[in-house]
């Protein structure tokens, strides 16, 4: 007999090893609907690993950090296979979630453009739609890293990822940058409703000087969003100098700077779209000077 202990305190005994999918499903139709992974004695592990013995066992969704954070690593998965599709001859490098969305990184003998970001993501769309699996194979004797197989093609990724496609809905792609490396980035959420709202002009646009701030300027991002600020985060790999004129350009009222004396101070320099300097602030000042309202206070 397998006893899982669930995260309310719970206990669920089965005659039999069981995957974390058929045990989600053993809770709530709903639950394994929502499921993109699950957590086995603190371990992350796909919906097709198989529970051996007793265990702690919760089921990770897309409302939580982690979930989220293994459906965009599913998007870019994606976004690798439409790209393959597309473009048979290309290079695939590496692919991973970043801030709200998703990139990966490949080598074709011809620069993109945005304009081949709208058949890349029809054919996203596509894929999803068909509903391609997404499993892990067995290690080899000689491979050191996670292959995941997707349709017809095999990836070297770090897992977990999503059981299937068609829990992923609700993306968009919105930039290539690079030229001899490129890379596609794009932004990935739950629902459409919340890839709608993202899509709303943000108040606030906080961007990273390079990728030794991407944690804490994730952080600050999600602190102004608990607080009520609609803000964006820009952690691509670009020039602060591109970011910062690209959102001025675009308007952005606020832009925070993320540098290493910001990280390691743990504040932000502001500035407005126009140009105007206003310091360094912490993250509860840049609230106040927003205005309260703004911040849900």
């Amino acid at each position: 007999m397998i006893h899982i202990t669930l995260p309310d305190g719970s206990l669920r005994e089965y005659d039999q090893p069981l995957s974390v999918y058929e045990l989600a499903a053993s809770i709530g139709f709903a639950l394994a609907k929502a499921a993109v992974a699950g957590r086995v004695d603190g371990v992350l592990v796909d919906c097709g690993f198989m529970i051996q013995g007793d265990a702690r066992v919760s089921i990770v969704t897309p409302q939580e950090p982690d979930g989220l954070e293994i459906l965009r690593r599913s998007c870019a998965l994606m976004l690798a296979m439409a790209v393959k599709q597309l473009h048979p001859s290309v290079l695939l490098l590496k692919g991973s979630a970043l801030g709200d969305g998703f990139f990966y990184e490949f080598a074709l003998e011809r620069a993109l453009t945005l304009a081949d970001l709208t058949p890349i993501e029809m054919r996203m769309h596509a894929l999803a739609a068909t509903n391609h699996s997404i499993r892990q194979r067995p290690l080899t004797a000689t491979e050191r890293h996670s292959v995941y197989r997707l349709g017809d093609g095999e990836f070297l990724t770090r897992g977990p990822h999503v059981p299937a496609t068609k829990v992923l809905q609700a993306f968009a792609l919105d930039h290539v940058g690079g030229t001899s490396l490129q890379r596609i980035y794009g932004t990935c959420w739950p629902s459409r409703q919340e890839l709608e709202h993202w899509r709303a002009p943000p108040q606030v646009m906080v961007v990273n000087i390079d990728e030794r701030q991407i944690a804490y300027t994730q952080s600050v991002t999600e602190e102004l969003r608990r607080s009520g600020v609609h803000a964006h985060v820009d952690l691509r790999n670009e020039k602060i100098g591109y970011k910062i004129r690209l959102h001025s350009e675009r308007s952005v009222p606020y832009l925070l700077v993320v540098g290493e004396k910001e990280k390691d101070g743990g504040f932000v320099s502001v500035r407005s779209c126009s140009g105007e300097d206003f310091g360094q602030m912490r993250i509860d000042e840049v609230c106040g000077f927003l205005h309260p309202k703004d911040c849900g206070v």
